[in-house]
């Protein structure tokens, strides 16, 4: 190990890991989250899960690497020949999730190259809701349903090949070129989103947004979910259980403070989420009244003609006044105009989910500030610079993975097949497809990975023994808050949100928003649909194909043994025992 390129310094390591662990999720799916379970109550599951489960993991995950110097599978292969299969398990996490991870890289390009344009694209189009538009017909061209494929849309695979392109240029030196690459890559975004932070307390409804953000609705803390999704987003967030962690601390000389870099990179990457929200709320907010002020004109326009009202006599500010004064003189008139529902609470619960945040809300905010060209490209570049420095980290957990190495052709050879399988994500019904992988592959094989992680090093290879190792390397014992979420809690819980999530999920039937294709200016724009049985089988699938490399790689290590200790007693072949315990 010690012929490998190490990072140049201390600073360039801690950005590789703030990097890797702060990326797309803290943006859009955070703050989403927040919106869904009533706010500030989100945060309160959301510290507990970083308390007794991500900051434990990670320290754990940076400490292993760091002391056994070898990739995923390595590291747990040497622990014991029975946990090999965990390693194997991460790598084909990290495969799987940077599919559909540089898939969205291949958005931003998208979003990114049309930003330039004046007006912007996405400002006129020959519909209503012209965002939307955008997002679902001239960029995805999207099908109504998984079960219709469509085609391969051109320009998607353009920007794919892209985006893998760029990844494979800045991992073709190994470590070396993606440190000179994440002082942009981790940097950037905080500068740009401090810009967006200035501007967006200054739009007028800002604040609106804010209060919803951090009122909390204590209520949803009894909804089980809502401790599920936190715990997901901590795994997610974090990166942990996907390898690239413990190949990053591999390189790190042995005597680094290990407990010290987990504690900046897990409330760096906390903050991010929180700071992120900010100006994604009070965006949010401004759009919200925006909305619901166009919503009151919309009925003042209607009431002023039914009634003859002098123009101008209804006010958004009289608005209210005015409703309540012609429901008492002739409510049957004002129900027969069919007035539209406007609430600002409605309108602020609007806001779309996962990948819908960037491209369907924020492009509609920006078009209506001053310079919209400017802004548009400064936040898809931040955007890109979120993807790919975790794209780094999923990269070079798979590749140390395989090779303990960053081979030019190896990663190059990657790159290849796994921009021919991400083909897919470029269908029309490419969409329905990162969904699914989103939902099903970064969920529950991350939590089966992380408890016999954590099994392996307290119990496997010694809790005592883990501990003399972090006193070696940091010259401290780990403190009784270390070892409590080592050896109890963190497996604990680990197993408990396992349980609750797999219970919660067979008591329901998956489904999956799809595109109306036949809607005009009204909402919703998708229908809810059952997910047909065989996607539904893939979506198992996808759950179950990761980590059912534990119980396989253990099942012929035992069965190995048992042929070694066979054949040993018959003296038929005195080498079995290295072949058993030898490398995956």
């Amino acid at each position: 190990r010690e012929k490998e390129p190490k990072g140049d310094n201390k600073i360039q390591y801690l950005l590789t890991c703030i990097g890797f662990a702060v990326g797309l999720g803290n943006v859009w799916r955070f703050p989403y989250l927040c919106q869904t379970y009533g706010g500030g109550a989100f945060l309160i599951p959301y510290v507990i899960a970083l308390v007794f489960e991500g900051l434990p993991l990670l320290h754990m995950e940076l400490a292993i690497g760091q002391r056994l110097r070898m990739g995923s599978v390595g590291v747990w292969s040497s622990i014991s020949p029975y946990q090999g299969g965990v390693g194997v398990a991460s790598m084909l996490v990290s495969f799987l999730v940077g599919l559909f991870y540089n898939m969205i890289l291949a958005w931003i390009l998208w979003y990114f190259f049309h930003s330039f344009q004046s007006p912007l694209p996405w400002r006129d189009c020959p519909i209503n809701i012209s965002v939307n538009y955008f997002w679902y017909r001239e960029t995805l061209n999207i099908t109504p349903n998984t079960e219709t494929s469509g085609s391969l849309q051109w320009w998607l695979v353009l920007c794919l090949a892209s985006a893998w392109c760029i990844v494979y240029i800045c991992f073709i030196r190994g470590i070396e070129t993606v440190g000179k690459a994440i002082y942009a890559t981790a940097t950037f975004p905080y500068l740009v989103l401090t810009i967006f932070l200035i501007t967006a307390l200054t739009l007028p409804g800002a604040s609106d947004g804010l209060i919803y953000l951090f009122t909390p609705n204590v209520k949803t803390l009894k909804n089980p979910k809502v401790w599920l999704d936190a715990a997901t987003q901590i795994f997610f967030s974090l990166s942990l259980a996907f390898g690239g962690l413990i190949a990053f601390s591999s390189y790190n000389p042995q005597k680094n403070n290990c407990e010290r870099d987990a504690l900046i990179v897990g409330c760096v990457n906390s903050f991010t989420s929180i700071y992120a929200s900010i100006p994604i709320f009070a965006i949010l907010g401004f759009k919200a009244n925006e909305n619901n002020n166009n919503c009151q004109n919309w009925n003042i326009l209607t009431l002023t003609n039914a009634f003859n009202i002098g123009v101008g006599n209804i006010t958004l500010e009289n608005y209210g006044e005015w409703l309540n004064y012609l429901n008492k003189t002739d409510p049957s008139e004002v129900e027969s105009l069919n007035l539209k529902a406007c609430n600002l609470q409605t309108f602020l619960e609007e806001s779309a989910s996962g990948t819908g945040l960037a491209f369907i809300l924020f492009t509609e905010a920006v078009i209506e500030m001053p310079a919209s060209q400017v802004w548009a490209v400064l936040f898809f570049v931040t955007l890109f610079c979120l993807g790919l420095s975790s794209m780094f980290g999923n990269l070079e957990g798979f590749i140390v993975t395989c090779l303990m190495m960053s081979d030019i052709l190896l990663t190059g050879l990657i790159c290849l097949i796994s921009f021919a399988v991400a083909l897919i994500f470029t269908l029309g019904s490419g969409n329905y497809w990162l969904e699914i992988f989103n939902s099903y592959v970064g969920s529950v094989p991350l939590l089966i990975i992380a408890f016999f992680e954590i099994i392996a090093v307290a119990y496997v290879y010694g809790i005592n023994r883990f501990n003399d190792d972090i006193e070696w390397m940091t010259g401290r014992r780990p403190n009784i808050y270390w070892q409590a979420t080592w050896r109890f809690i963190s497996p604990f819980m680990l197993l408990v949100v396992f349980v609750a999530y797999v219970v919660i999920e067979a008591e329901k039937q998956p489904t999956y928003n799809a595109w109306n294709p036949d809607y005009v200016s009204s909402l919703p724009l998708a229908d809810v649909l059952h997910y047909p049985e065989w996607v539904f089988a893939i979506c198992v699938l996808l759950s179950i194909l990761p980590v059912v490399a534990i119980p396989l790689v253990a099942f012929y290590k035992f069965m190995c043994l048992l042929k070694n200790y066979t054949m040993n007693r018959h003296n038929q072949n005195p080498y079995a025992n290295e072949y058993c315990h030898g490398e995956l």
